[in-house]
């Protein structure tokens, strides 16, 4: 009977110690999808195909920047990161960039914020600019 004190004590702490932070271990899925567009000088679409094995990048939370998970876009442009918990999180792809400063890349980022444990479903576009000079590209998202 001299342990009736660590009842409420355990119960309290198990209650309470449970959130669960963004990342995985939860039920939720974010699907997406990763089309290249191929633009010529005036803007117009001349072109589009689904990226394959392009590198998707996934931020748990809002605390930091450094990326904590990837996964290649499988033949048909498509990823999906699985497991994951309700939260906030950052999807990004880079782009080849030729009027980028030093060579780098243009980065192309979307929020996700999954509320229940339902999966959410959004598209990436990649924009390249197309001219018979140079084939690199410079990045964009479409809405």
């Amino acid at each position: 009977m001299k342990y009736k004190f660590l009842i409420p004590i355990i119960t309290f702490s198990l209650l309470f110690s449970c959130t669960k932070s963004e990342g995985i271990g939860g039920k939720a899925v974010i699907k997406g999808n990763v089309v290249v567009d191929n633009i010529d000088a005036l803007g117009n679409v001349i072109a589009s195909y689904n990226a394959q094995e392009l590198d998707v990048y996934i931020i748990y939370g809002n605390q930091n920047n450094t990326y904590d998970d990837d996964i290649n876009t499988s033949f048909d442009g498509t990823f999906e990161f699985k497991y994951l918990n309700k939260g906030e999180y950052e999807i990004f792809v880079y782009s080849d960039c030729a009027t980028c400063p030093k060579g780098q890349d243009s980065l192309i980022k979307k929020s996700v914020s999954i509320s229940s444990r339902k999966f959410s479903m959004f598209s990436v576009r990649l924009g390249f600019t197309w001219s018979q000079s140079n084939h690199k590209g410079t990045g964009h998202q479409s809405q």
